[in-house]
C-alpha cells in the first residue's frame, strides 16, 4: 500500500497525518510549513473530519482505522490510554498500576511519549502524580489546551484528581 500524507490545521498548530487509504499510522504535530497537493481521501479524510468534530466539540471519541506501530509494551500502553475517558486525567503512576506493575512507571511514561497518534490516542490525559502537566511531545501549551478544551465541553473545571 502506498503511504499517503496530509496536513491538518488545528487550533493549536499543524498536524501531519500519514497512513494508507485504509489506515492511519501517524498523527503528529509539526512546525513544517505545508501545502496539501490534493484533498485527503479514505482514512486520512476521515481523520480530518473527526479532528474537525473534536475541535468543534461534537466528538468525544475517535473511530478511525489506526495502525499502532510499536513494541508490544508500547501497544499495551497505548491501548490503556484509549480507556481514559474524555475530559479525565490519570497519573503516570496510575497508568503503570493499570498495566499491572507500578515499577514500569518510567517505561510507561516513555511509551506514552512515543505515541505516534496524538489526540486520537489521548496521551495528553496523563499527568504527573503531583498534578503537574509533565511531558508532552507536542509541548505543554498544547497539552493544556487539549485538557482545557475537553473540560470546557463537559462543563467542568480541570480537576487533576
Amino acid at each position: 500500500m502506498k503511504e499517503r500524507i496530509t496536513y491538518y490545521q488545528s487550533p493549536i498548530g499543524n498536524i501531519k497525518i500519514t497512513g494508507t487509504y485504509e489506515q492511519i499510522d501517524s498523527i503528529i504535530f509539526t512546525e513544517d510549513a505545508f501545502e496539501n497537493d490534493m484533498a485527503p481521501s479514505g482514512a486520512l479524510h476521515q481523520c480530518c473530519i473527526q479532528l474537525d468534530e473534536y475541535f468543534n466539540g461534537t466528538l468525544h471519541s475517535f473511530h478511525l482505522p489506526i495502525l499502532k506501530i510499536g513494541t508490544p509494551f508500547q501497544q499495551r500502553v497505548w491501548n490503556e490510554l484509549l480507556t481514559i475517558p474524555f475530559g479525565e486525567t490519570i497519573s503516570y503512576l496510575q497508568l503503570a498500576k493499570q498495566l499491572g506493575d507500578e515499577k514500569v512507571i518510567r517505561a510507561a511514561a516513555s511509551a506514552n511519549g512515543k505515541n505516534p497518534l496524538v489526540i486520537v490516542i489521548p496521551c495528553h490525559r496523563v499527568i504527573g502524580s503531583d498534578g503537574s502537566l509533565t511531558g508532552y511531545a507536542g509541548g505543554l501549551k498544547r497539552k493544556q489546551f487539549l485538557l482545557d478544551h475537553e473540560q470546557k465541553l463537559l462543563g467542568k473545571k480541570l480537576s487533576l484528581f
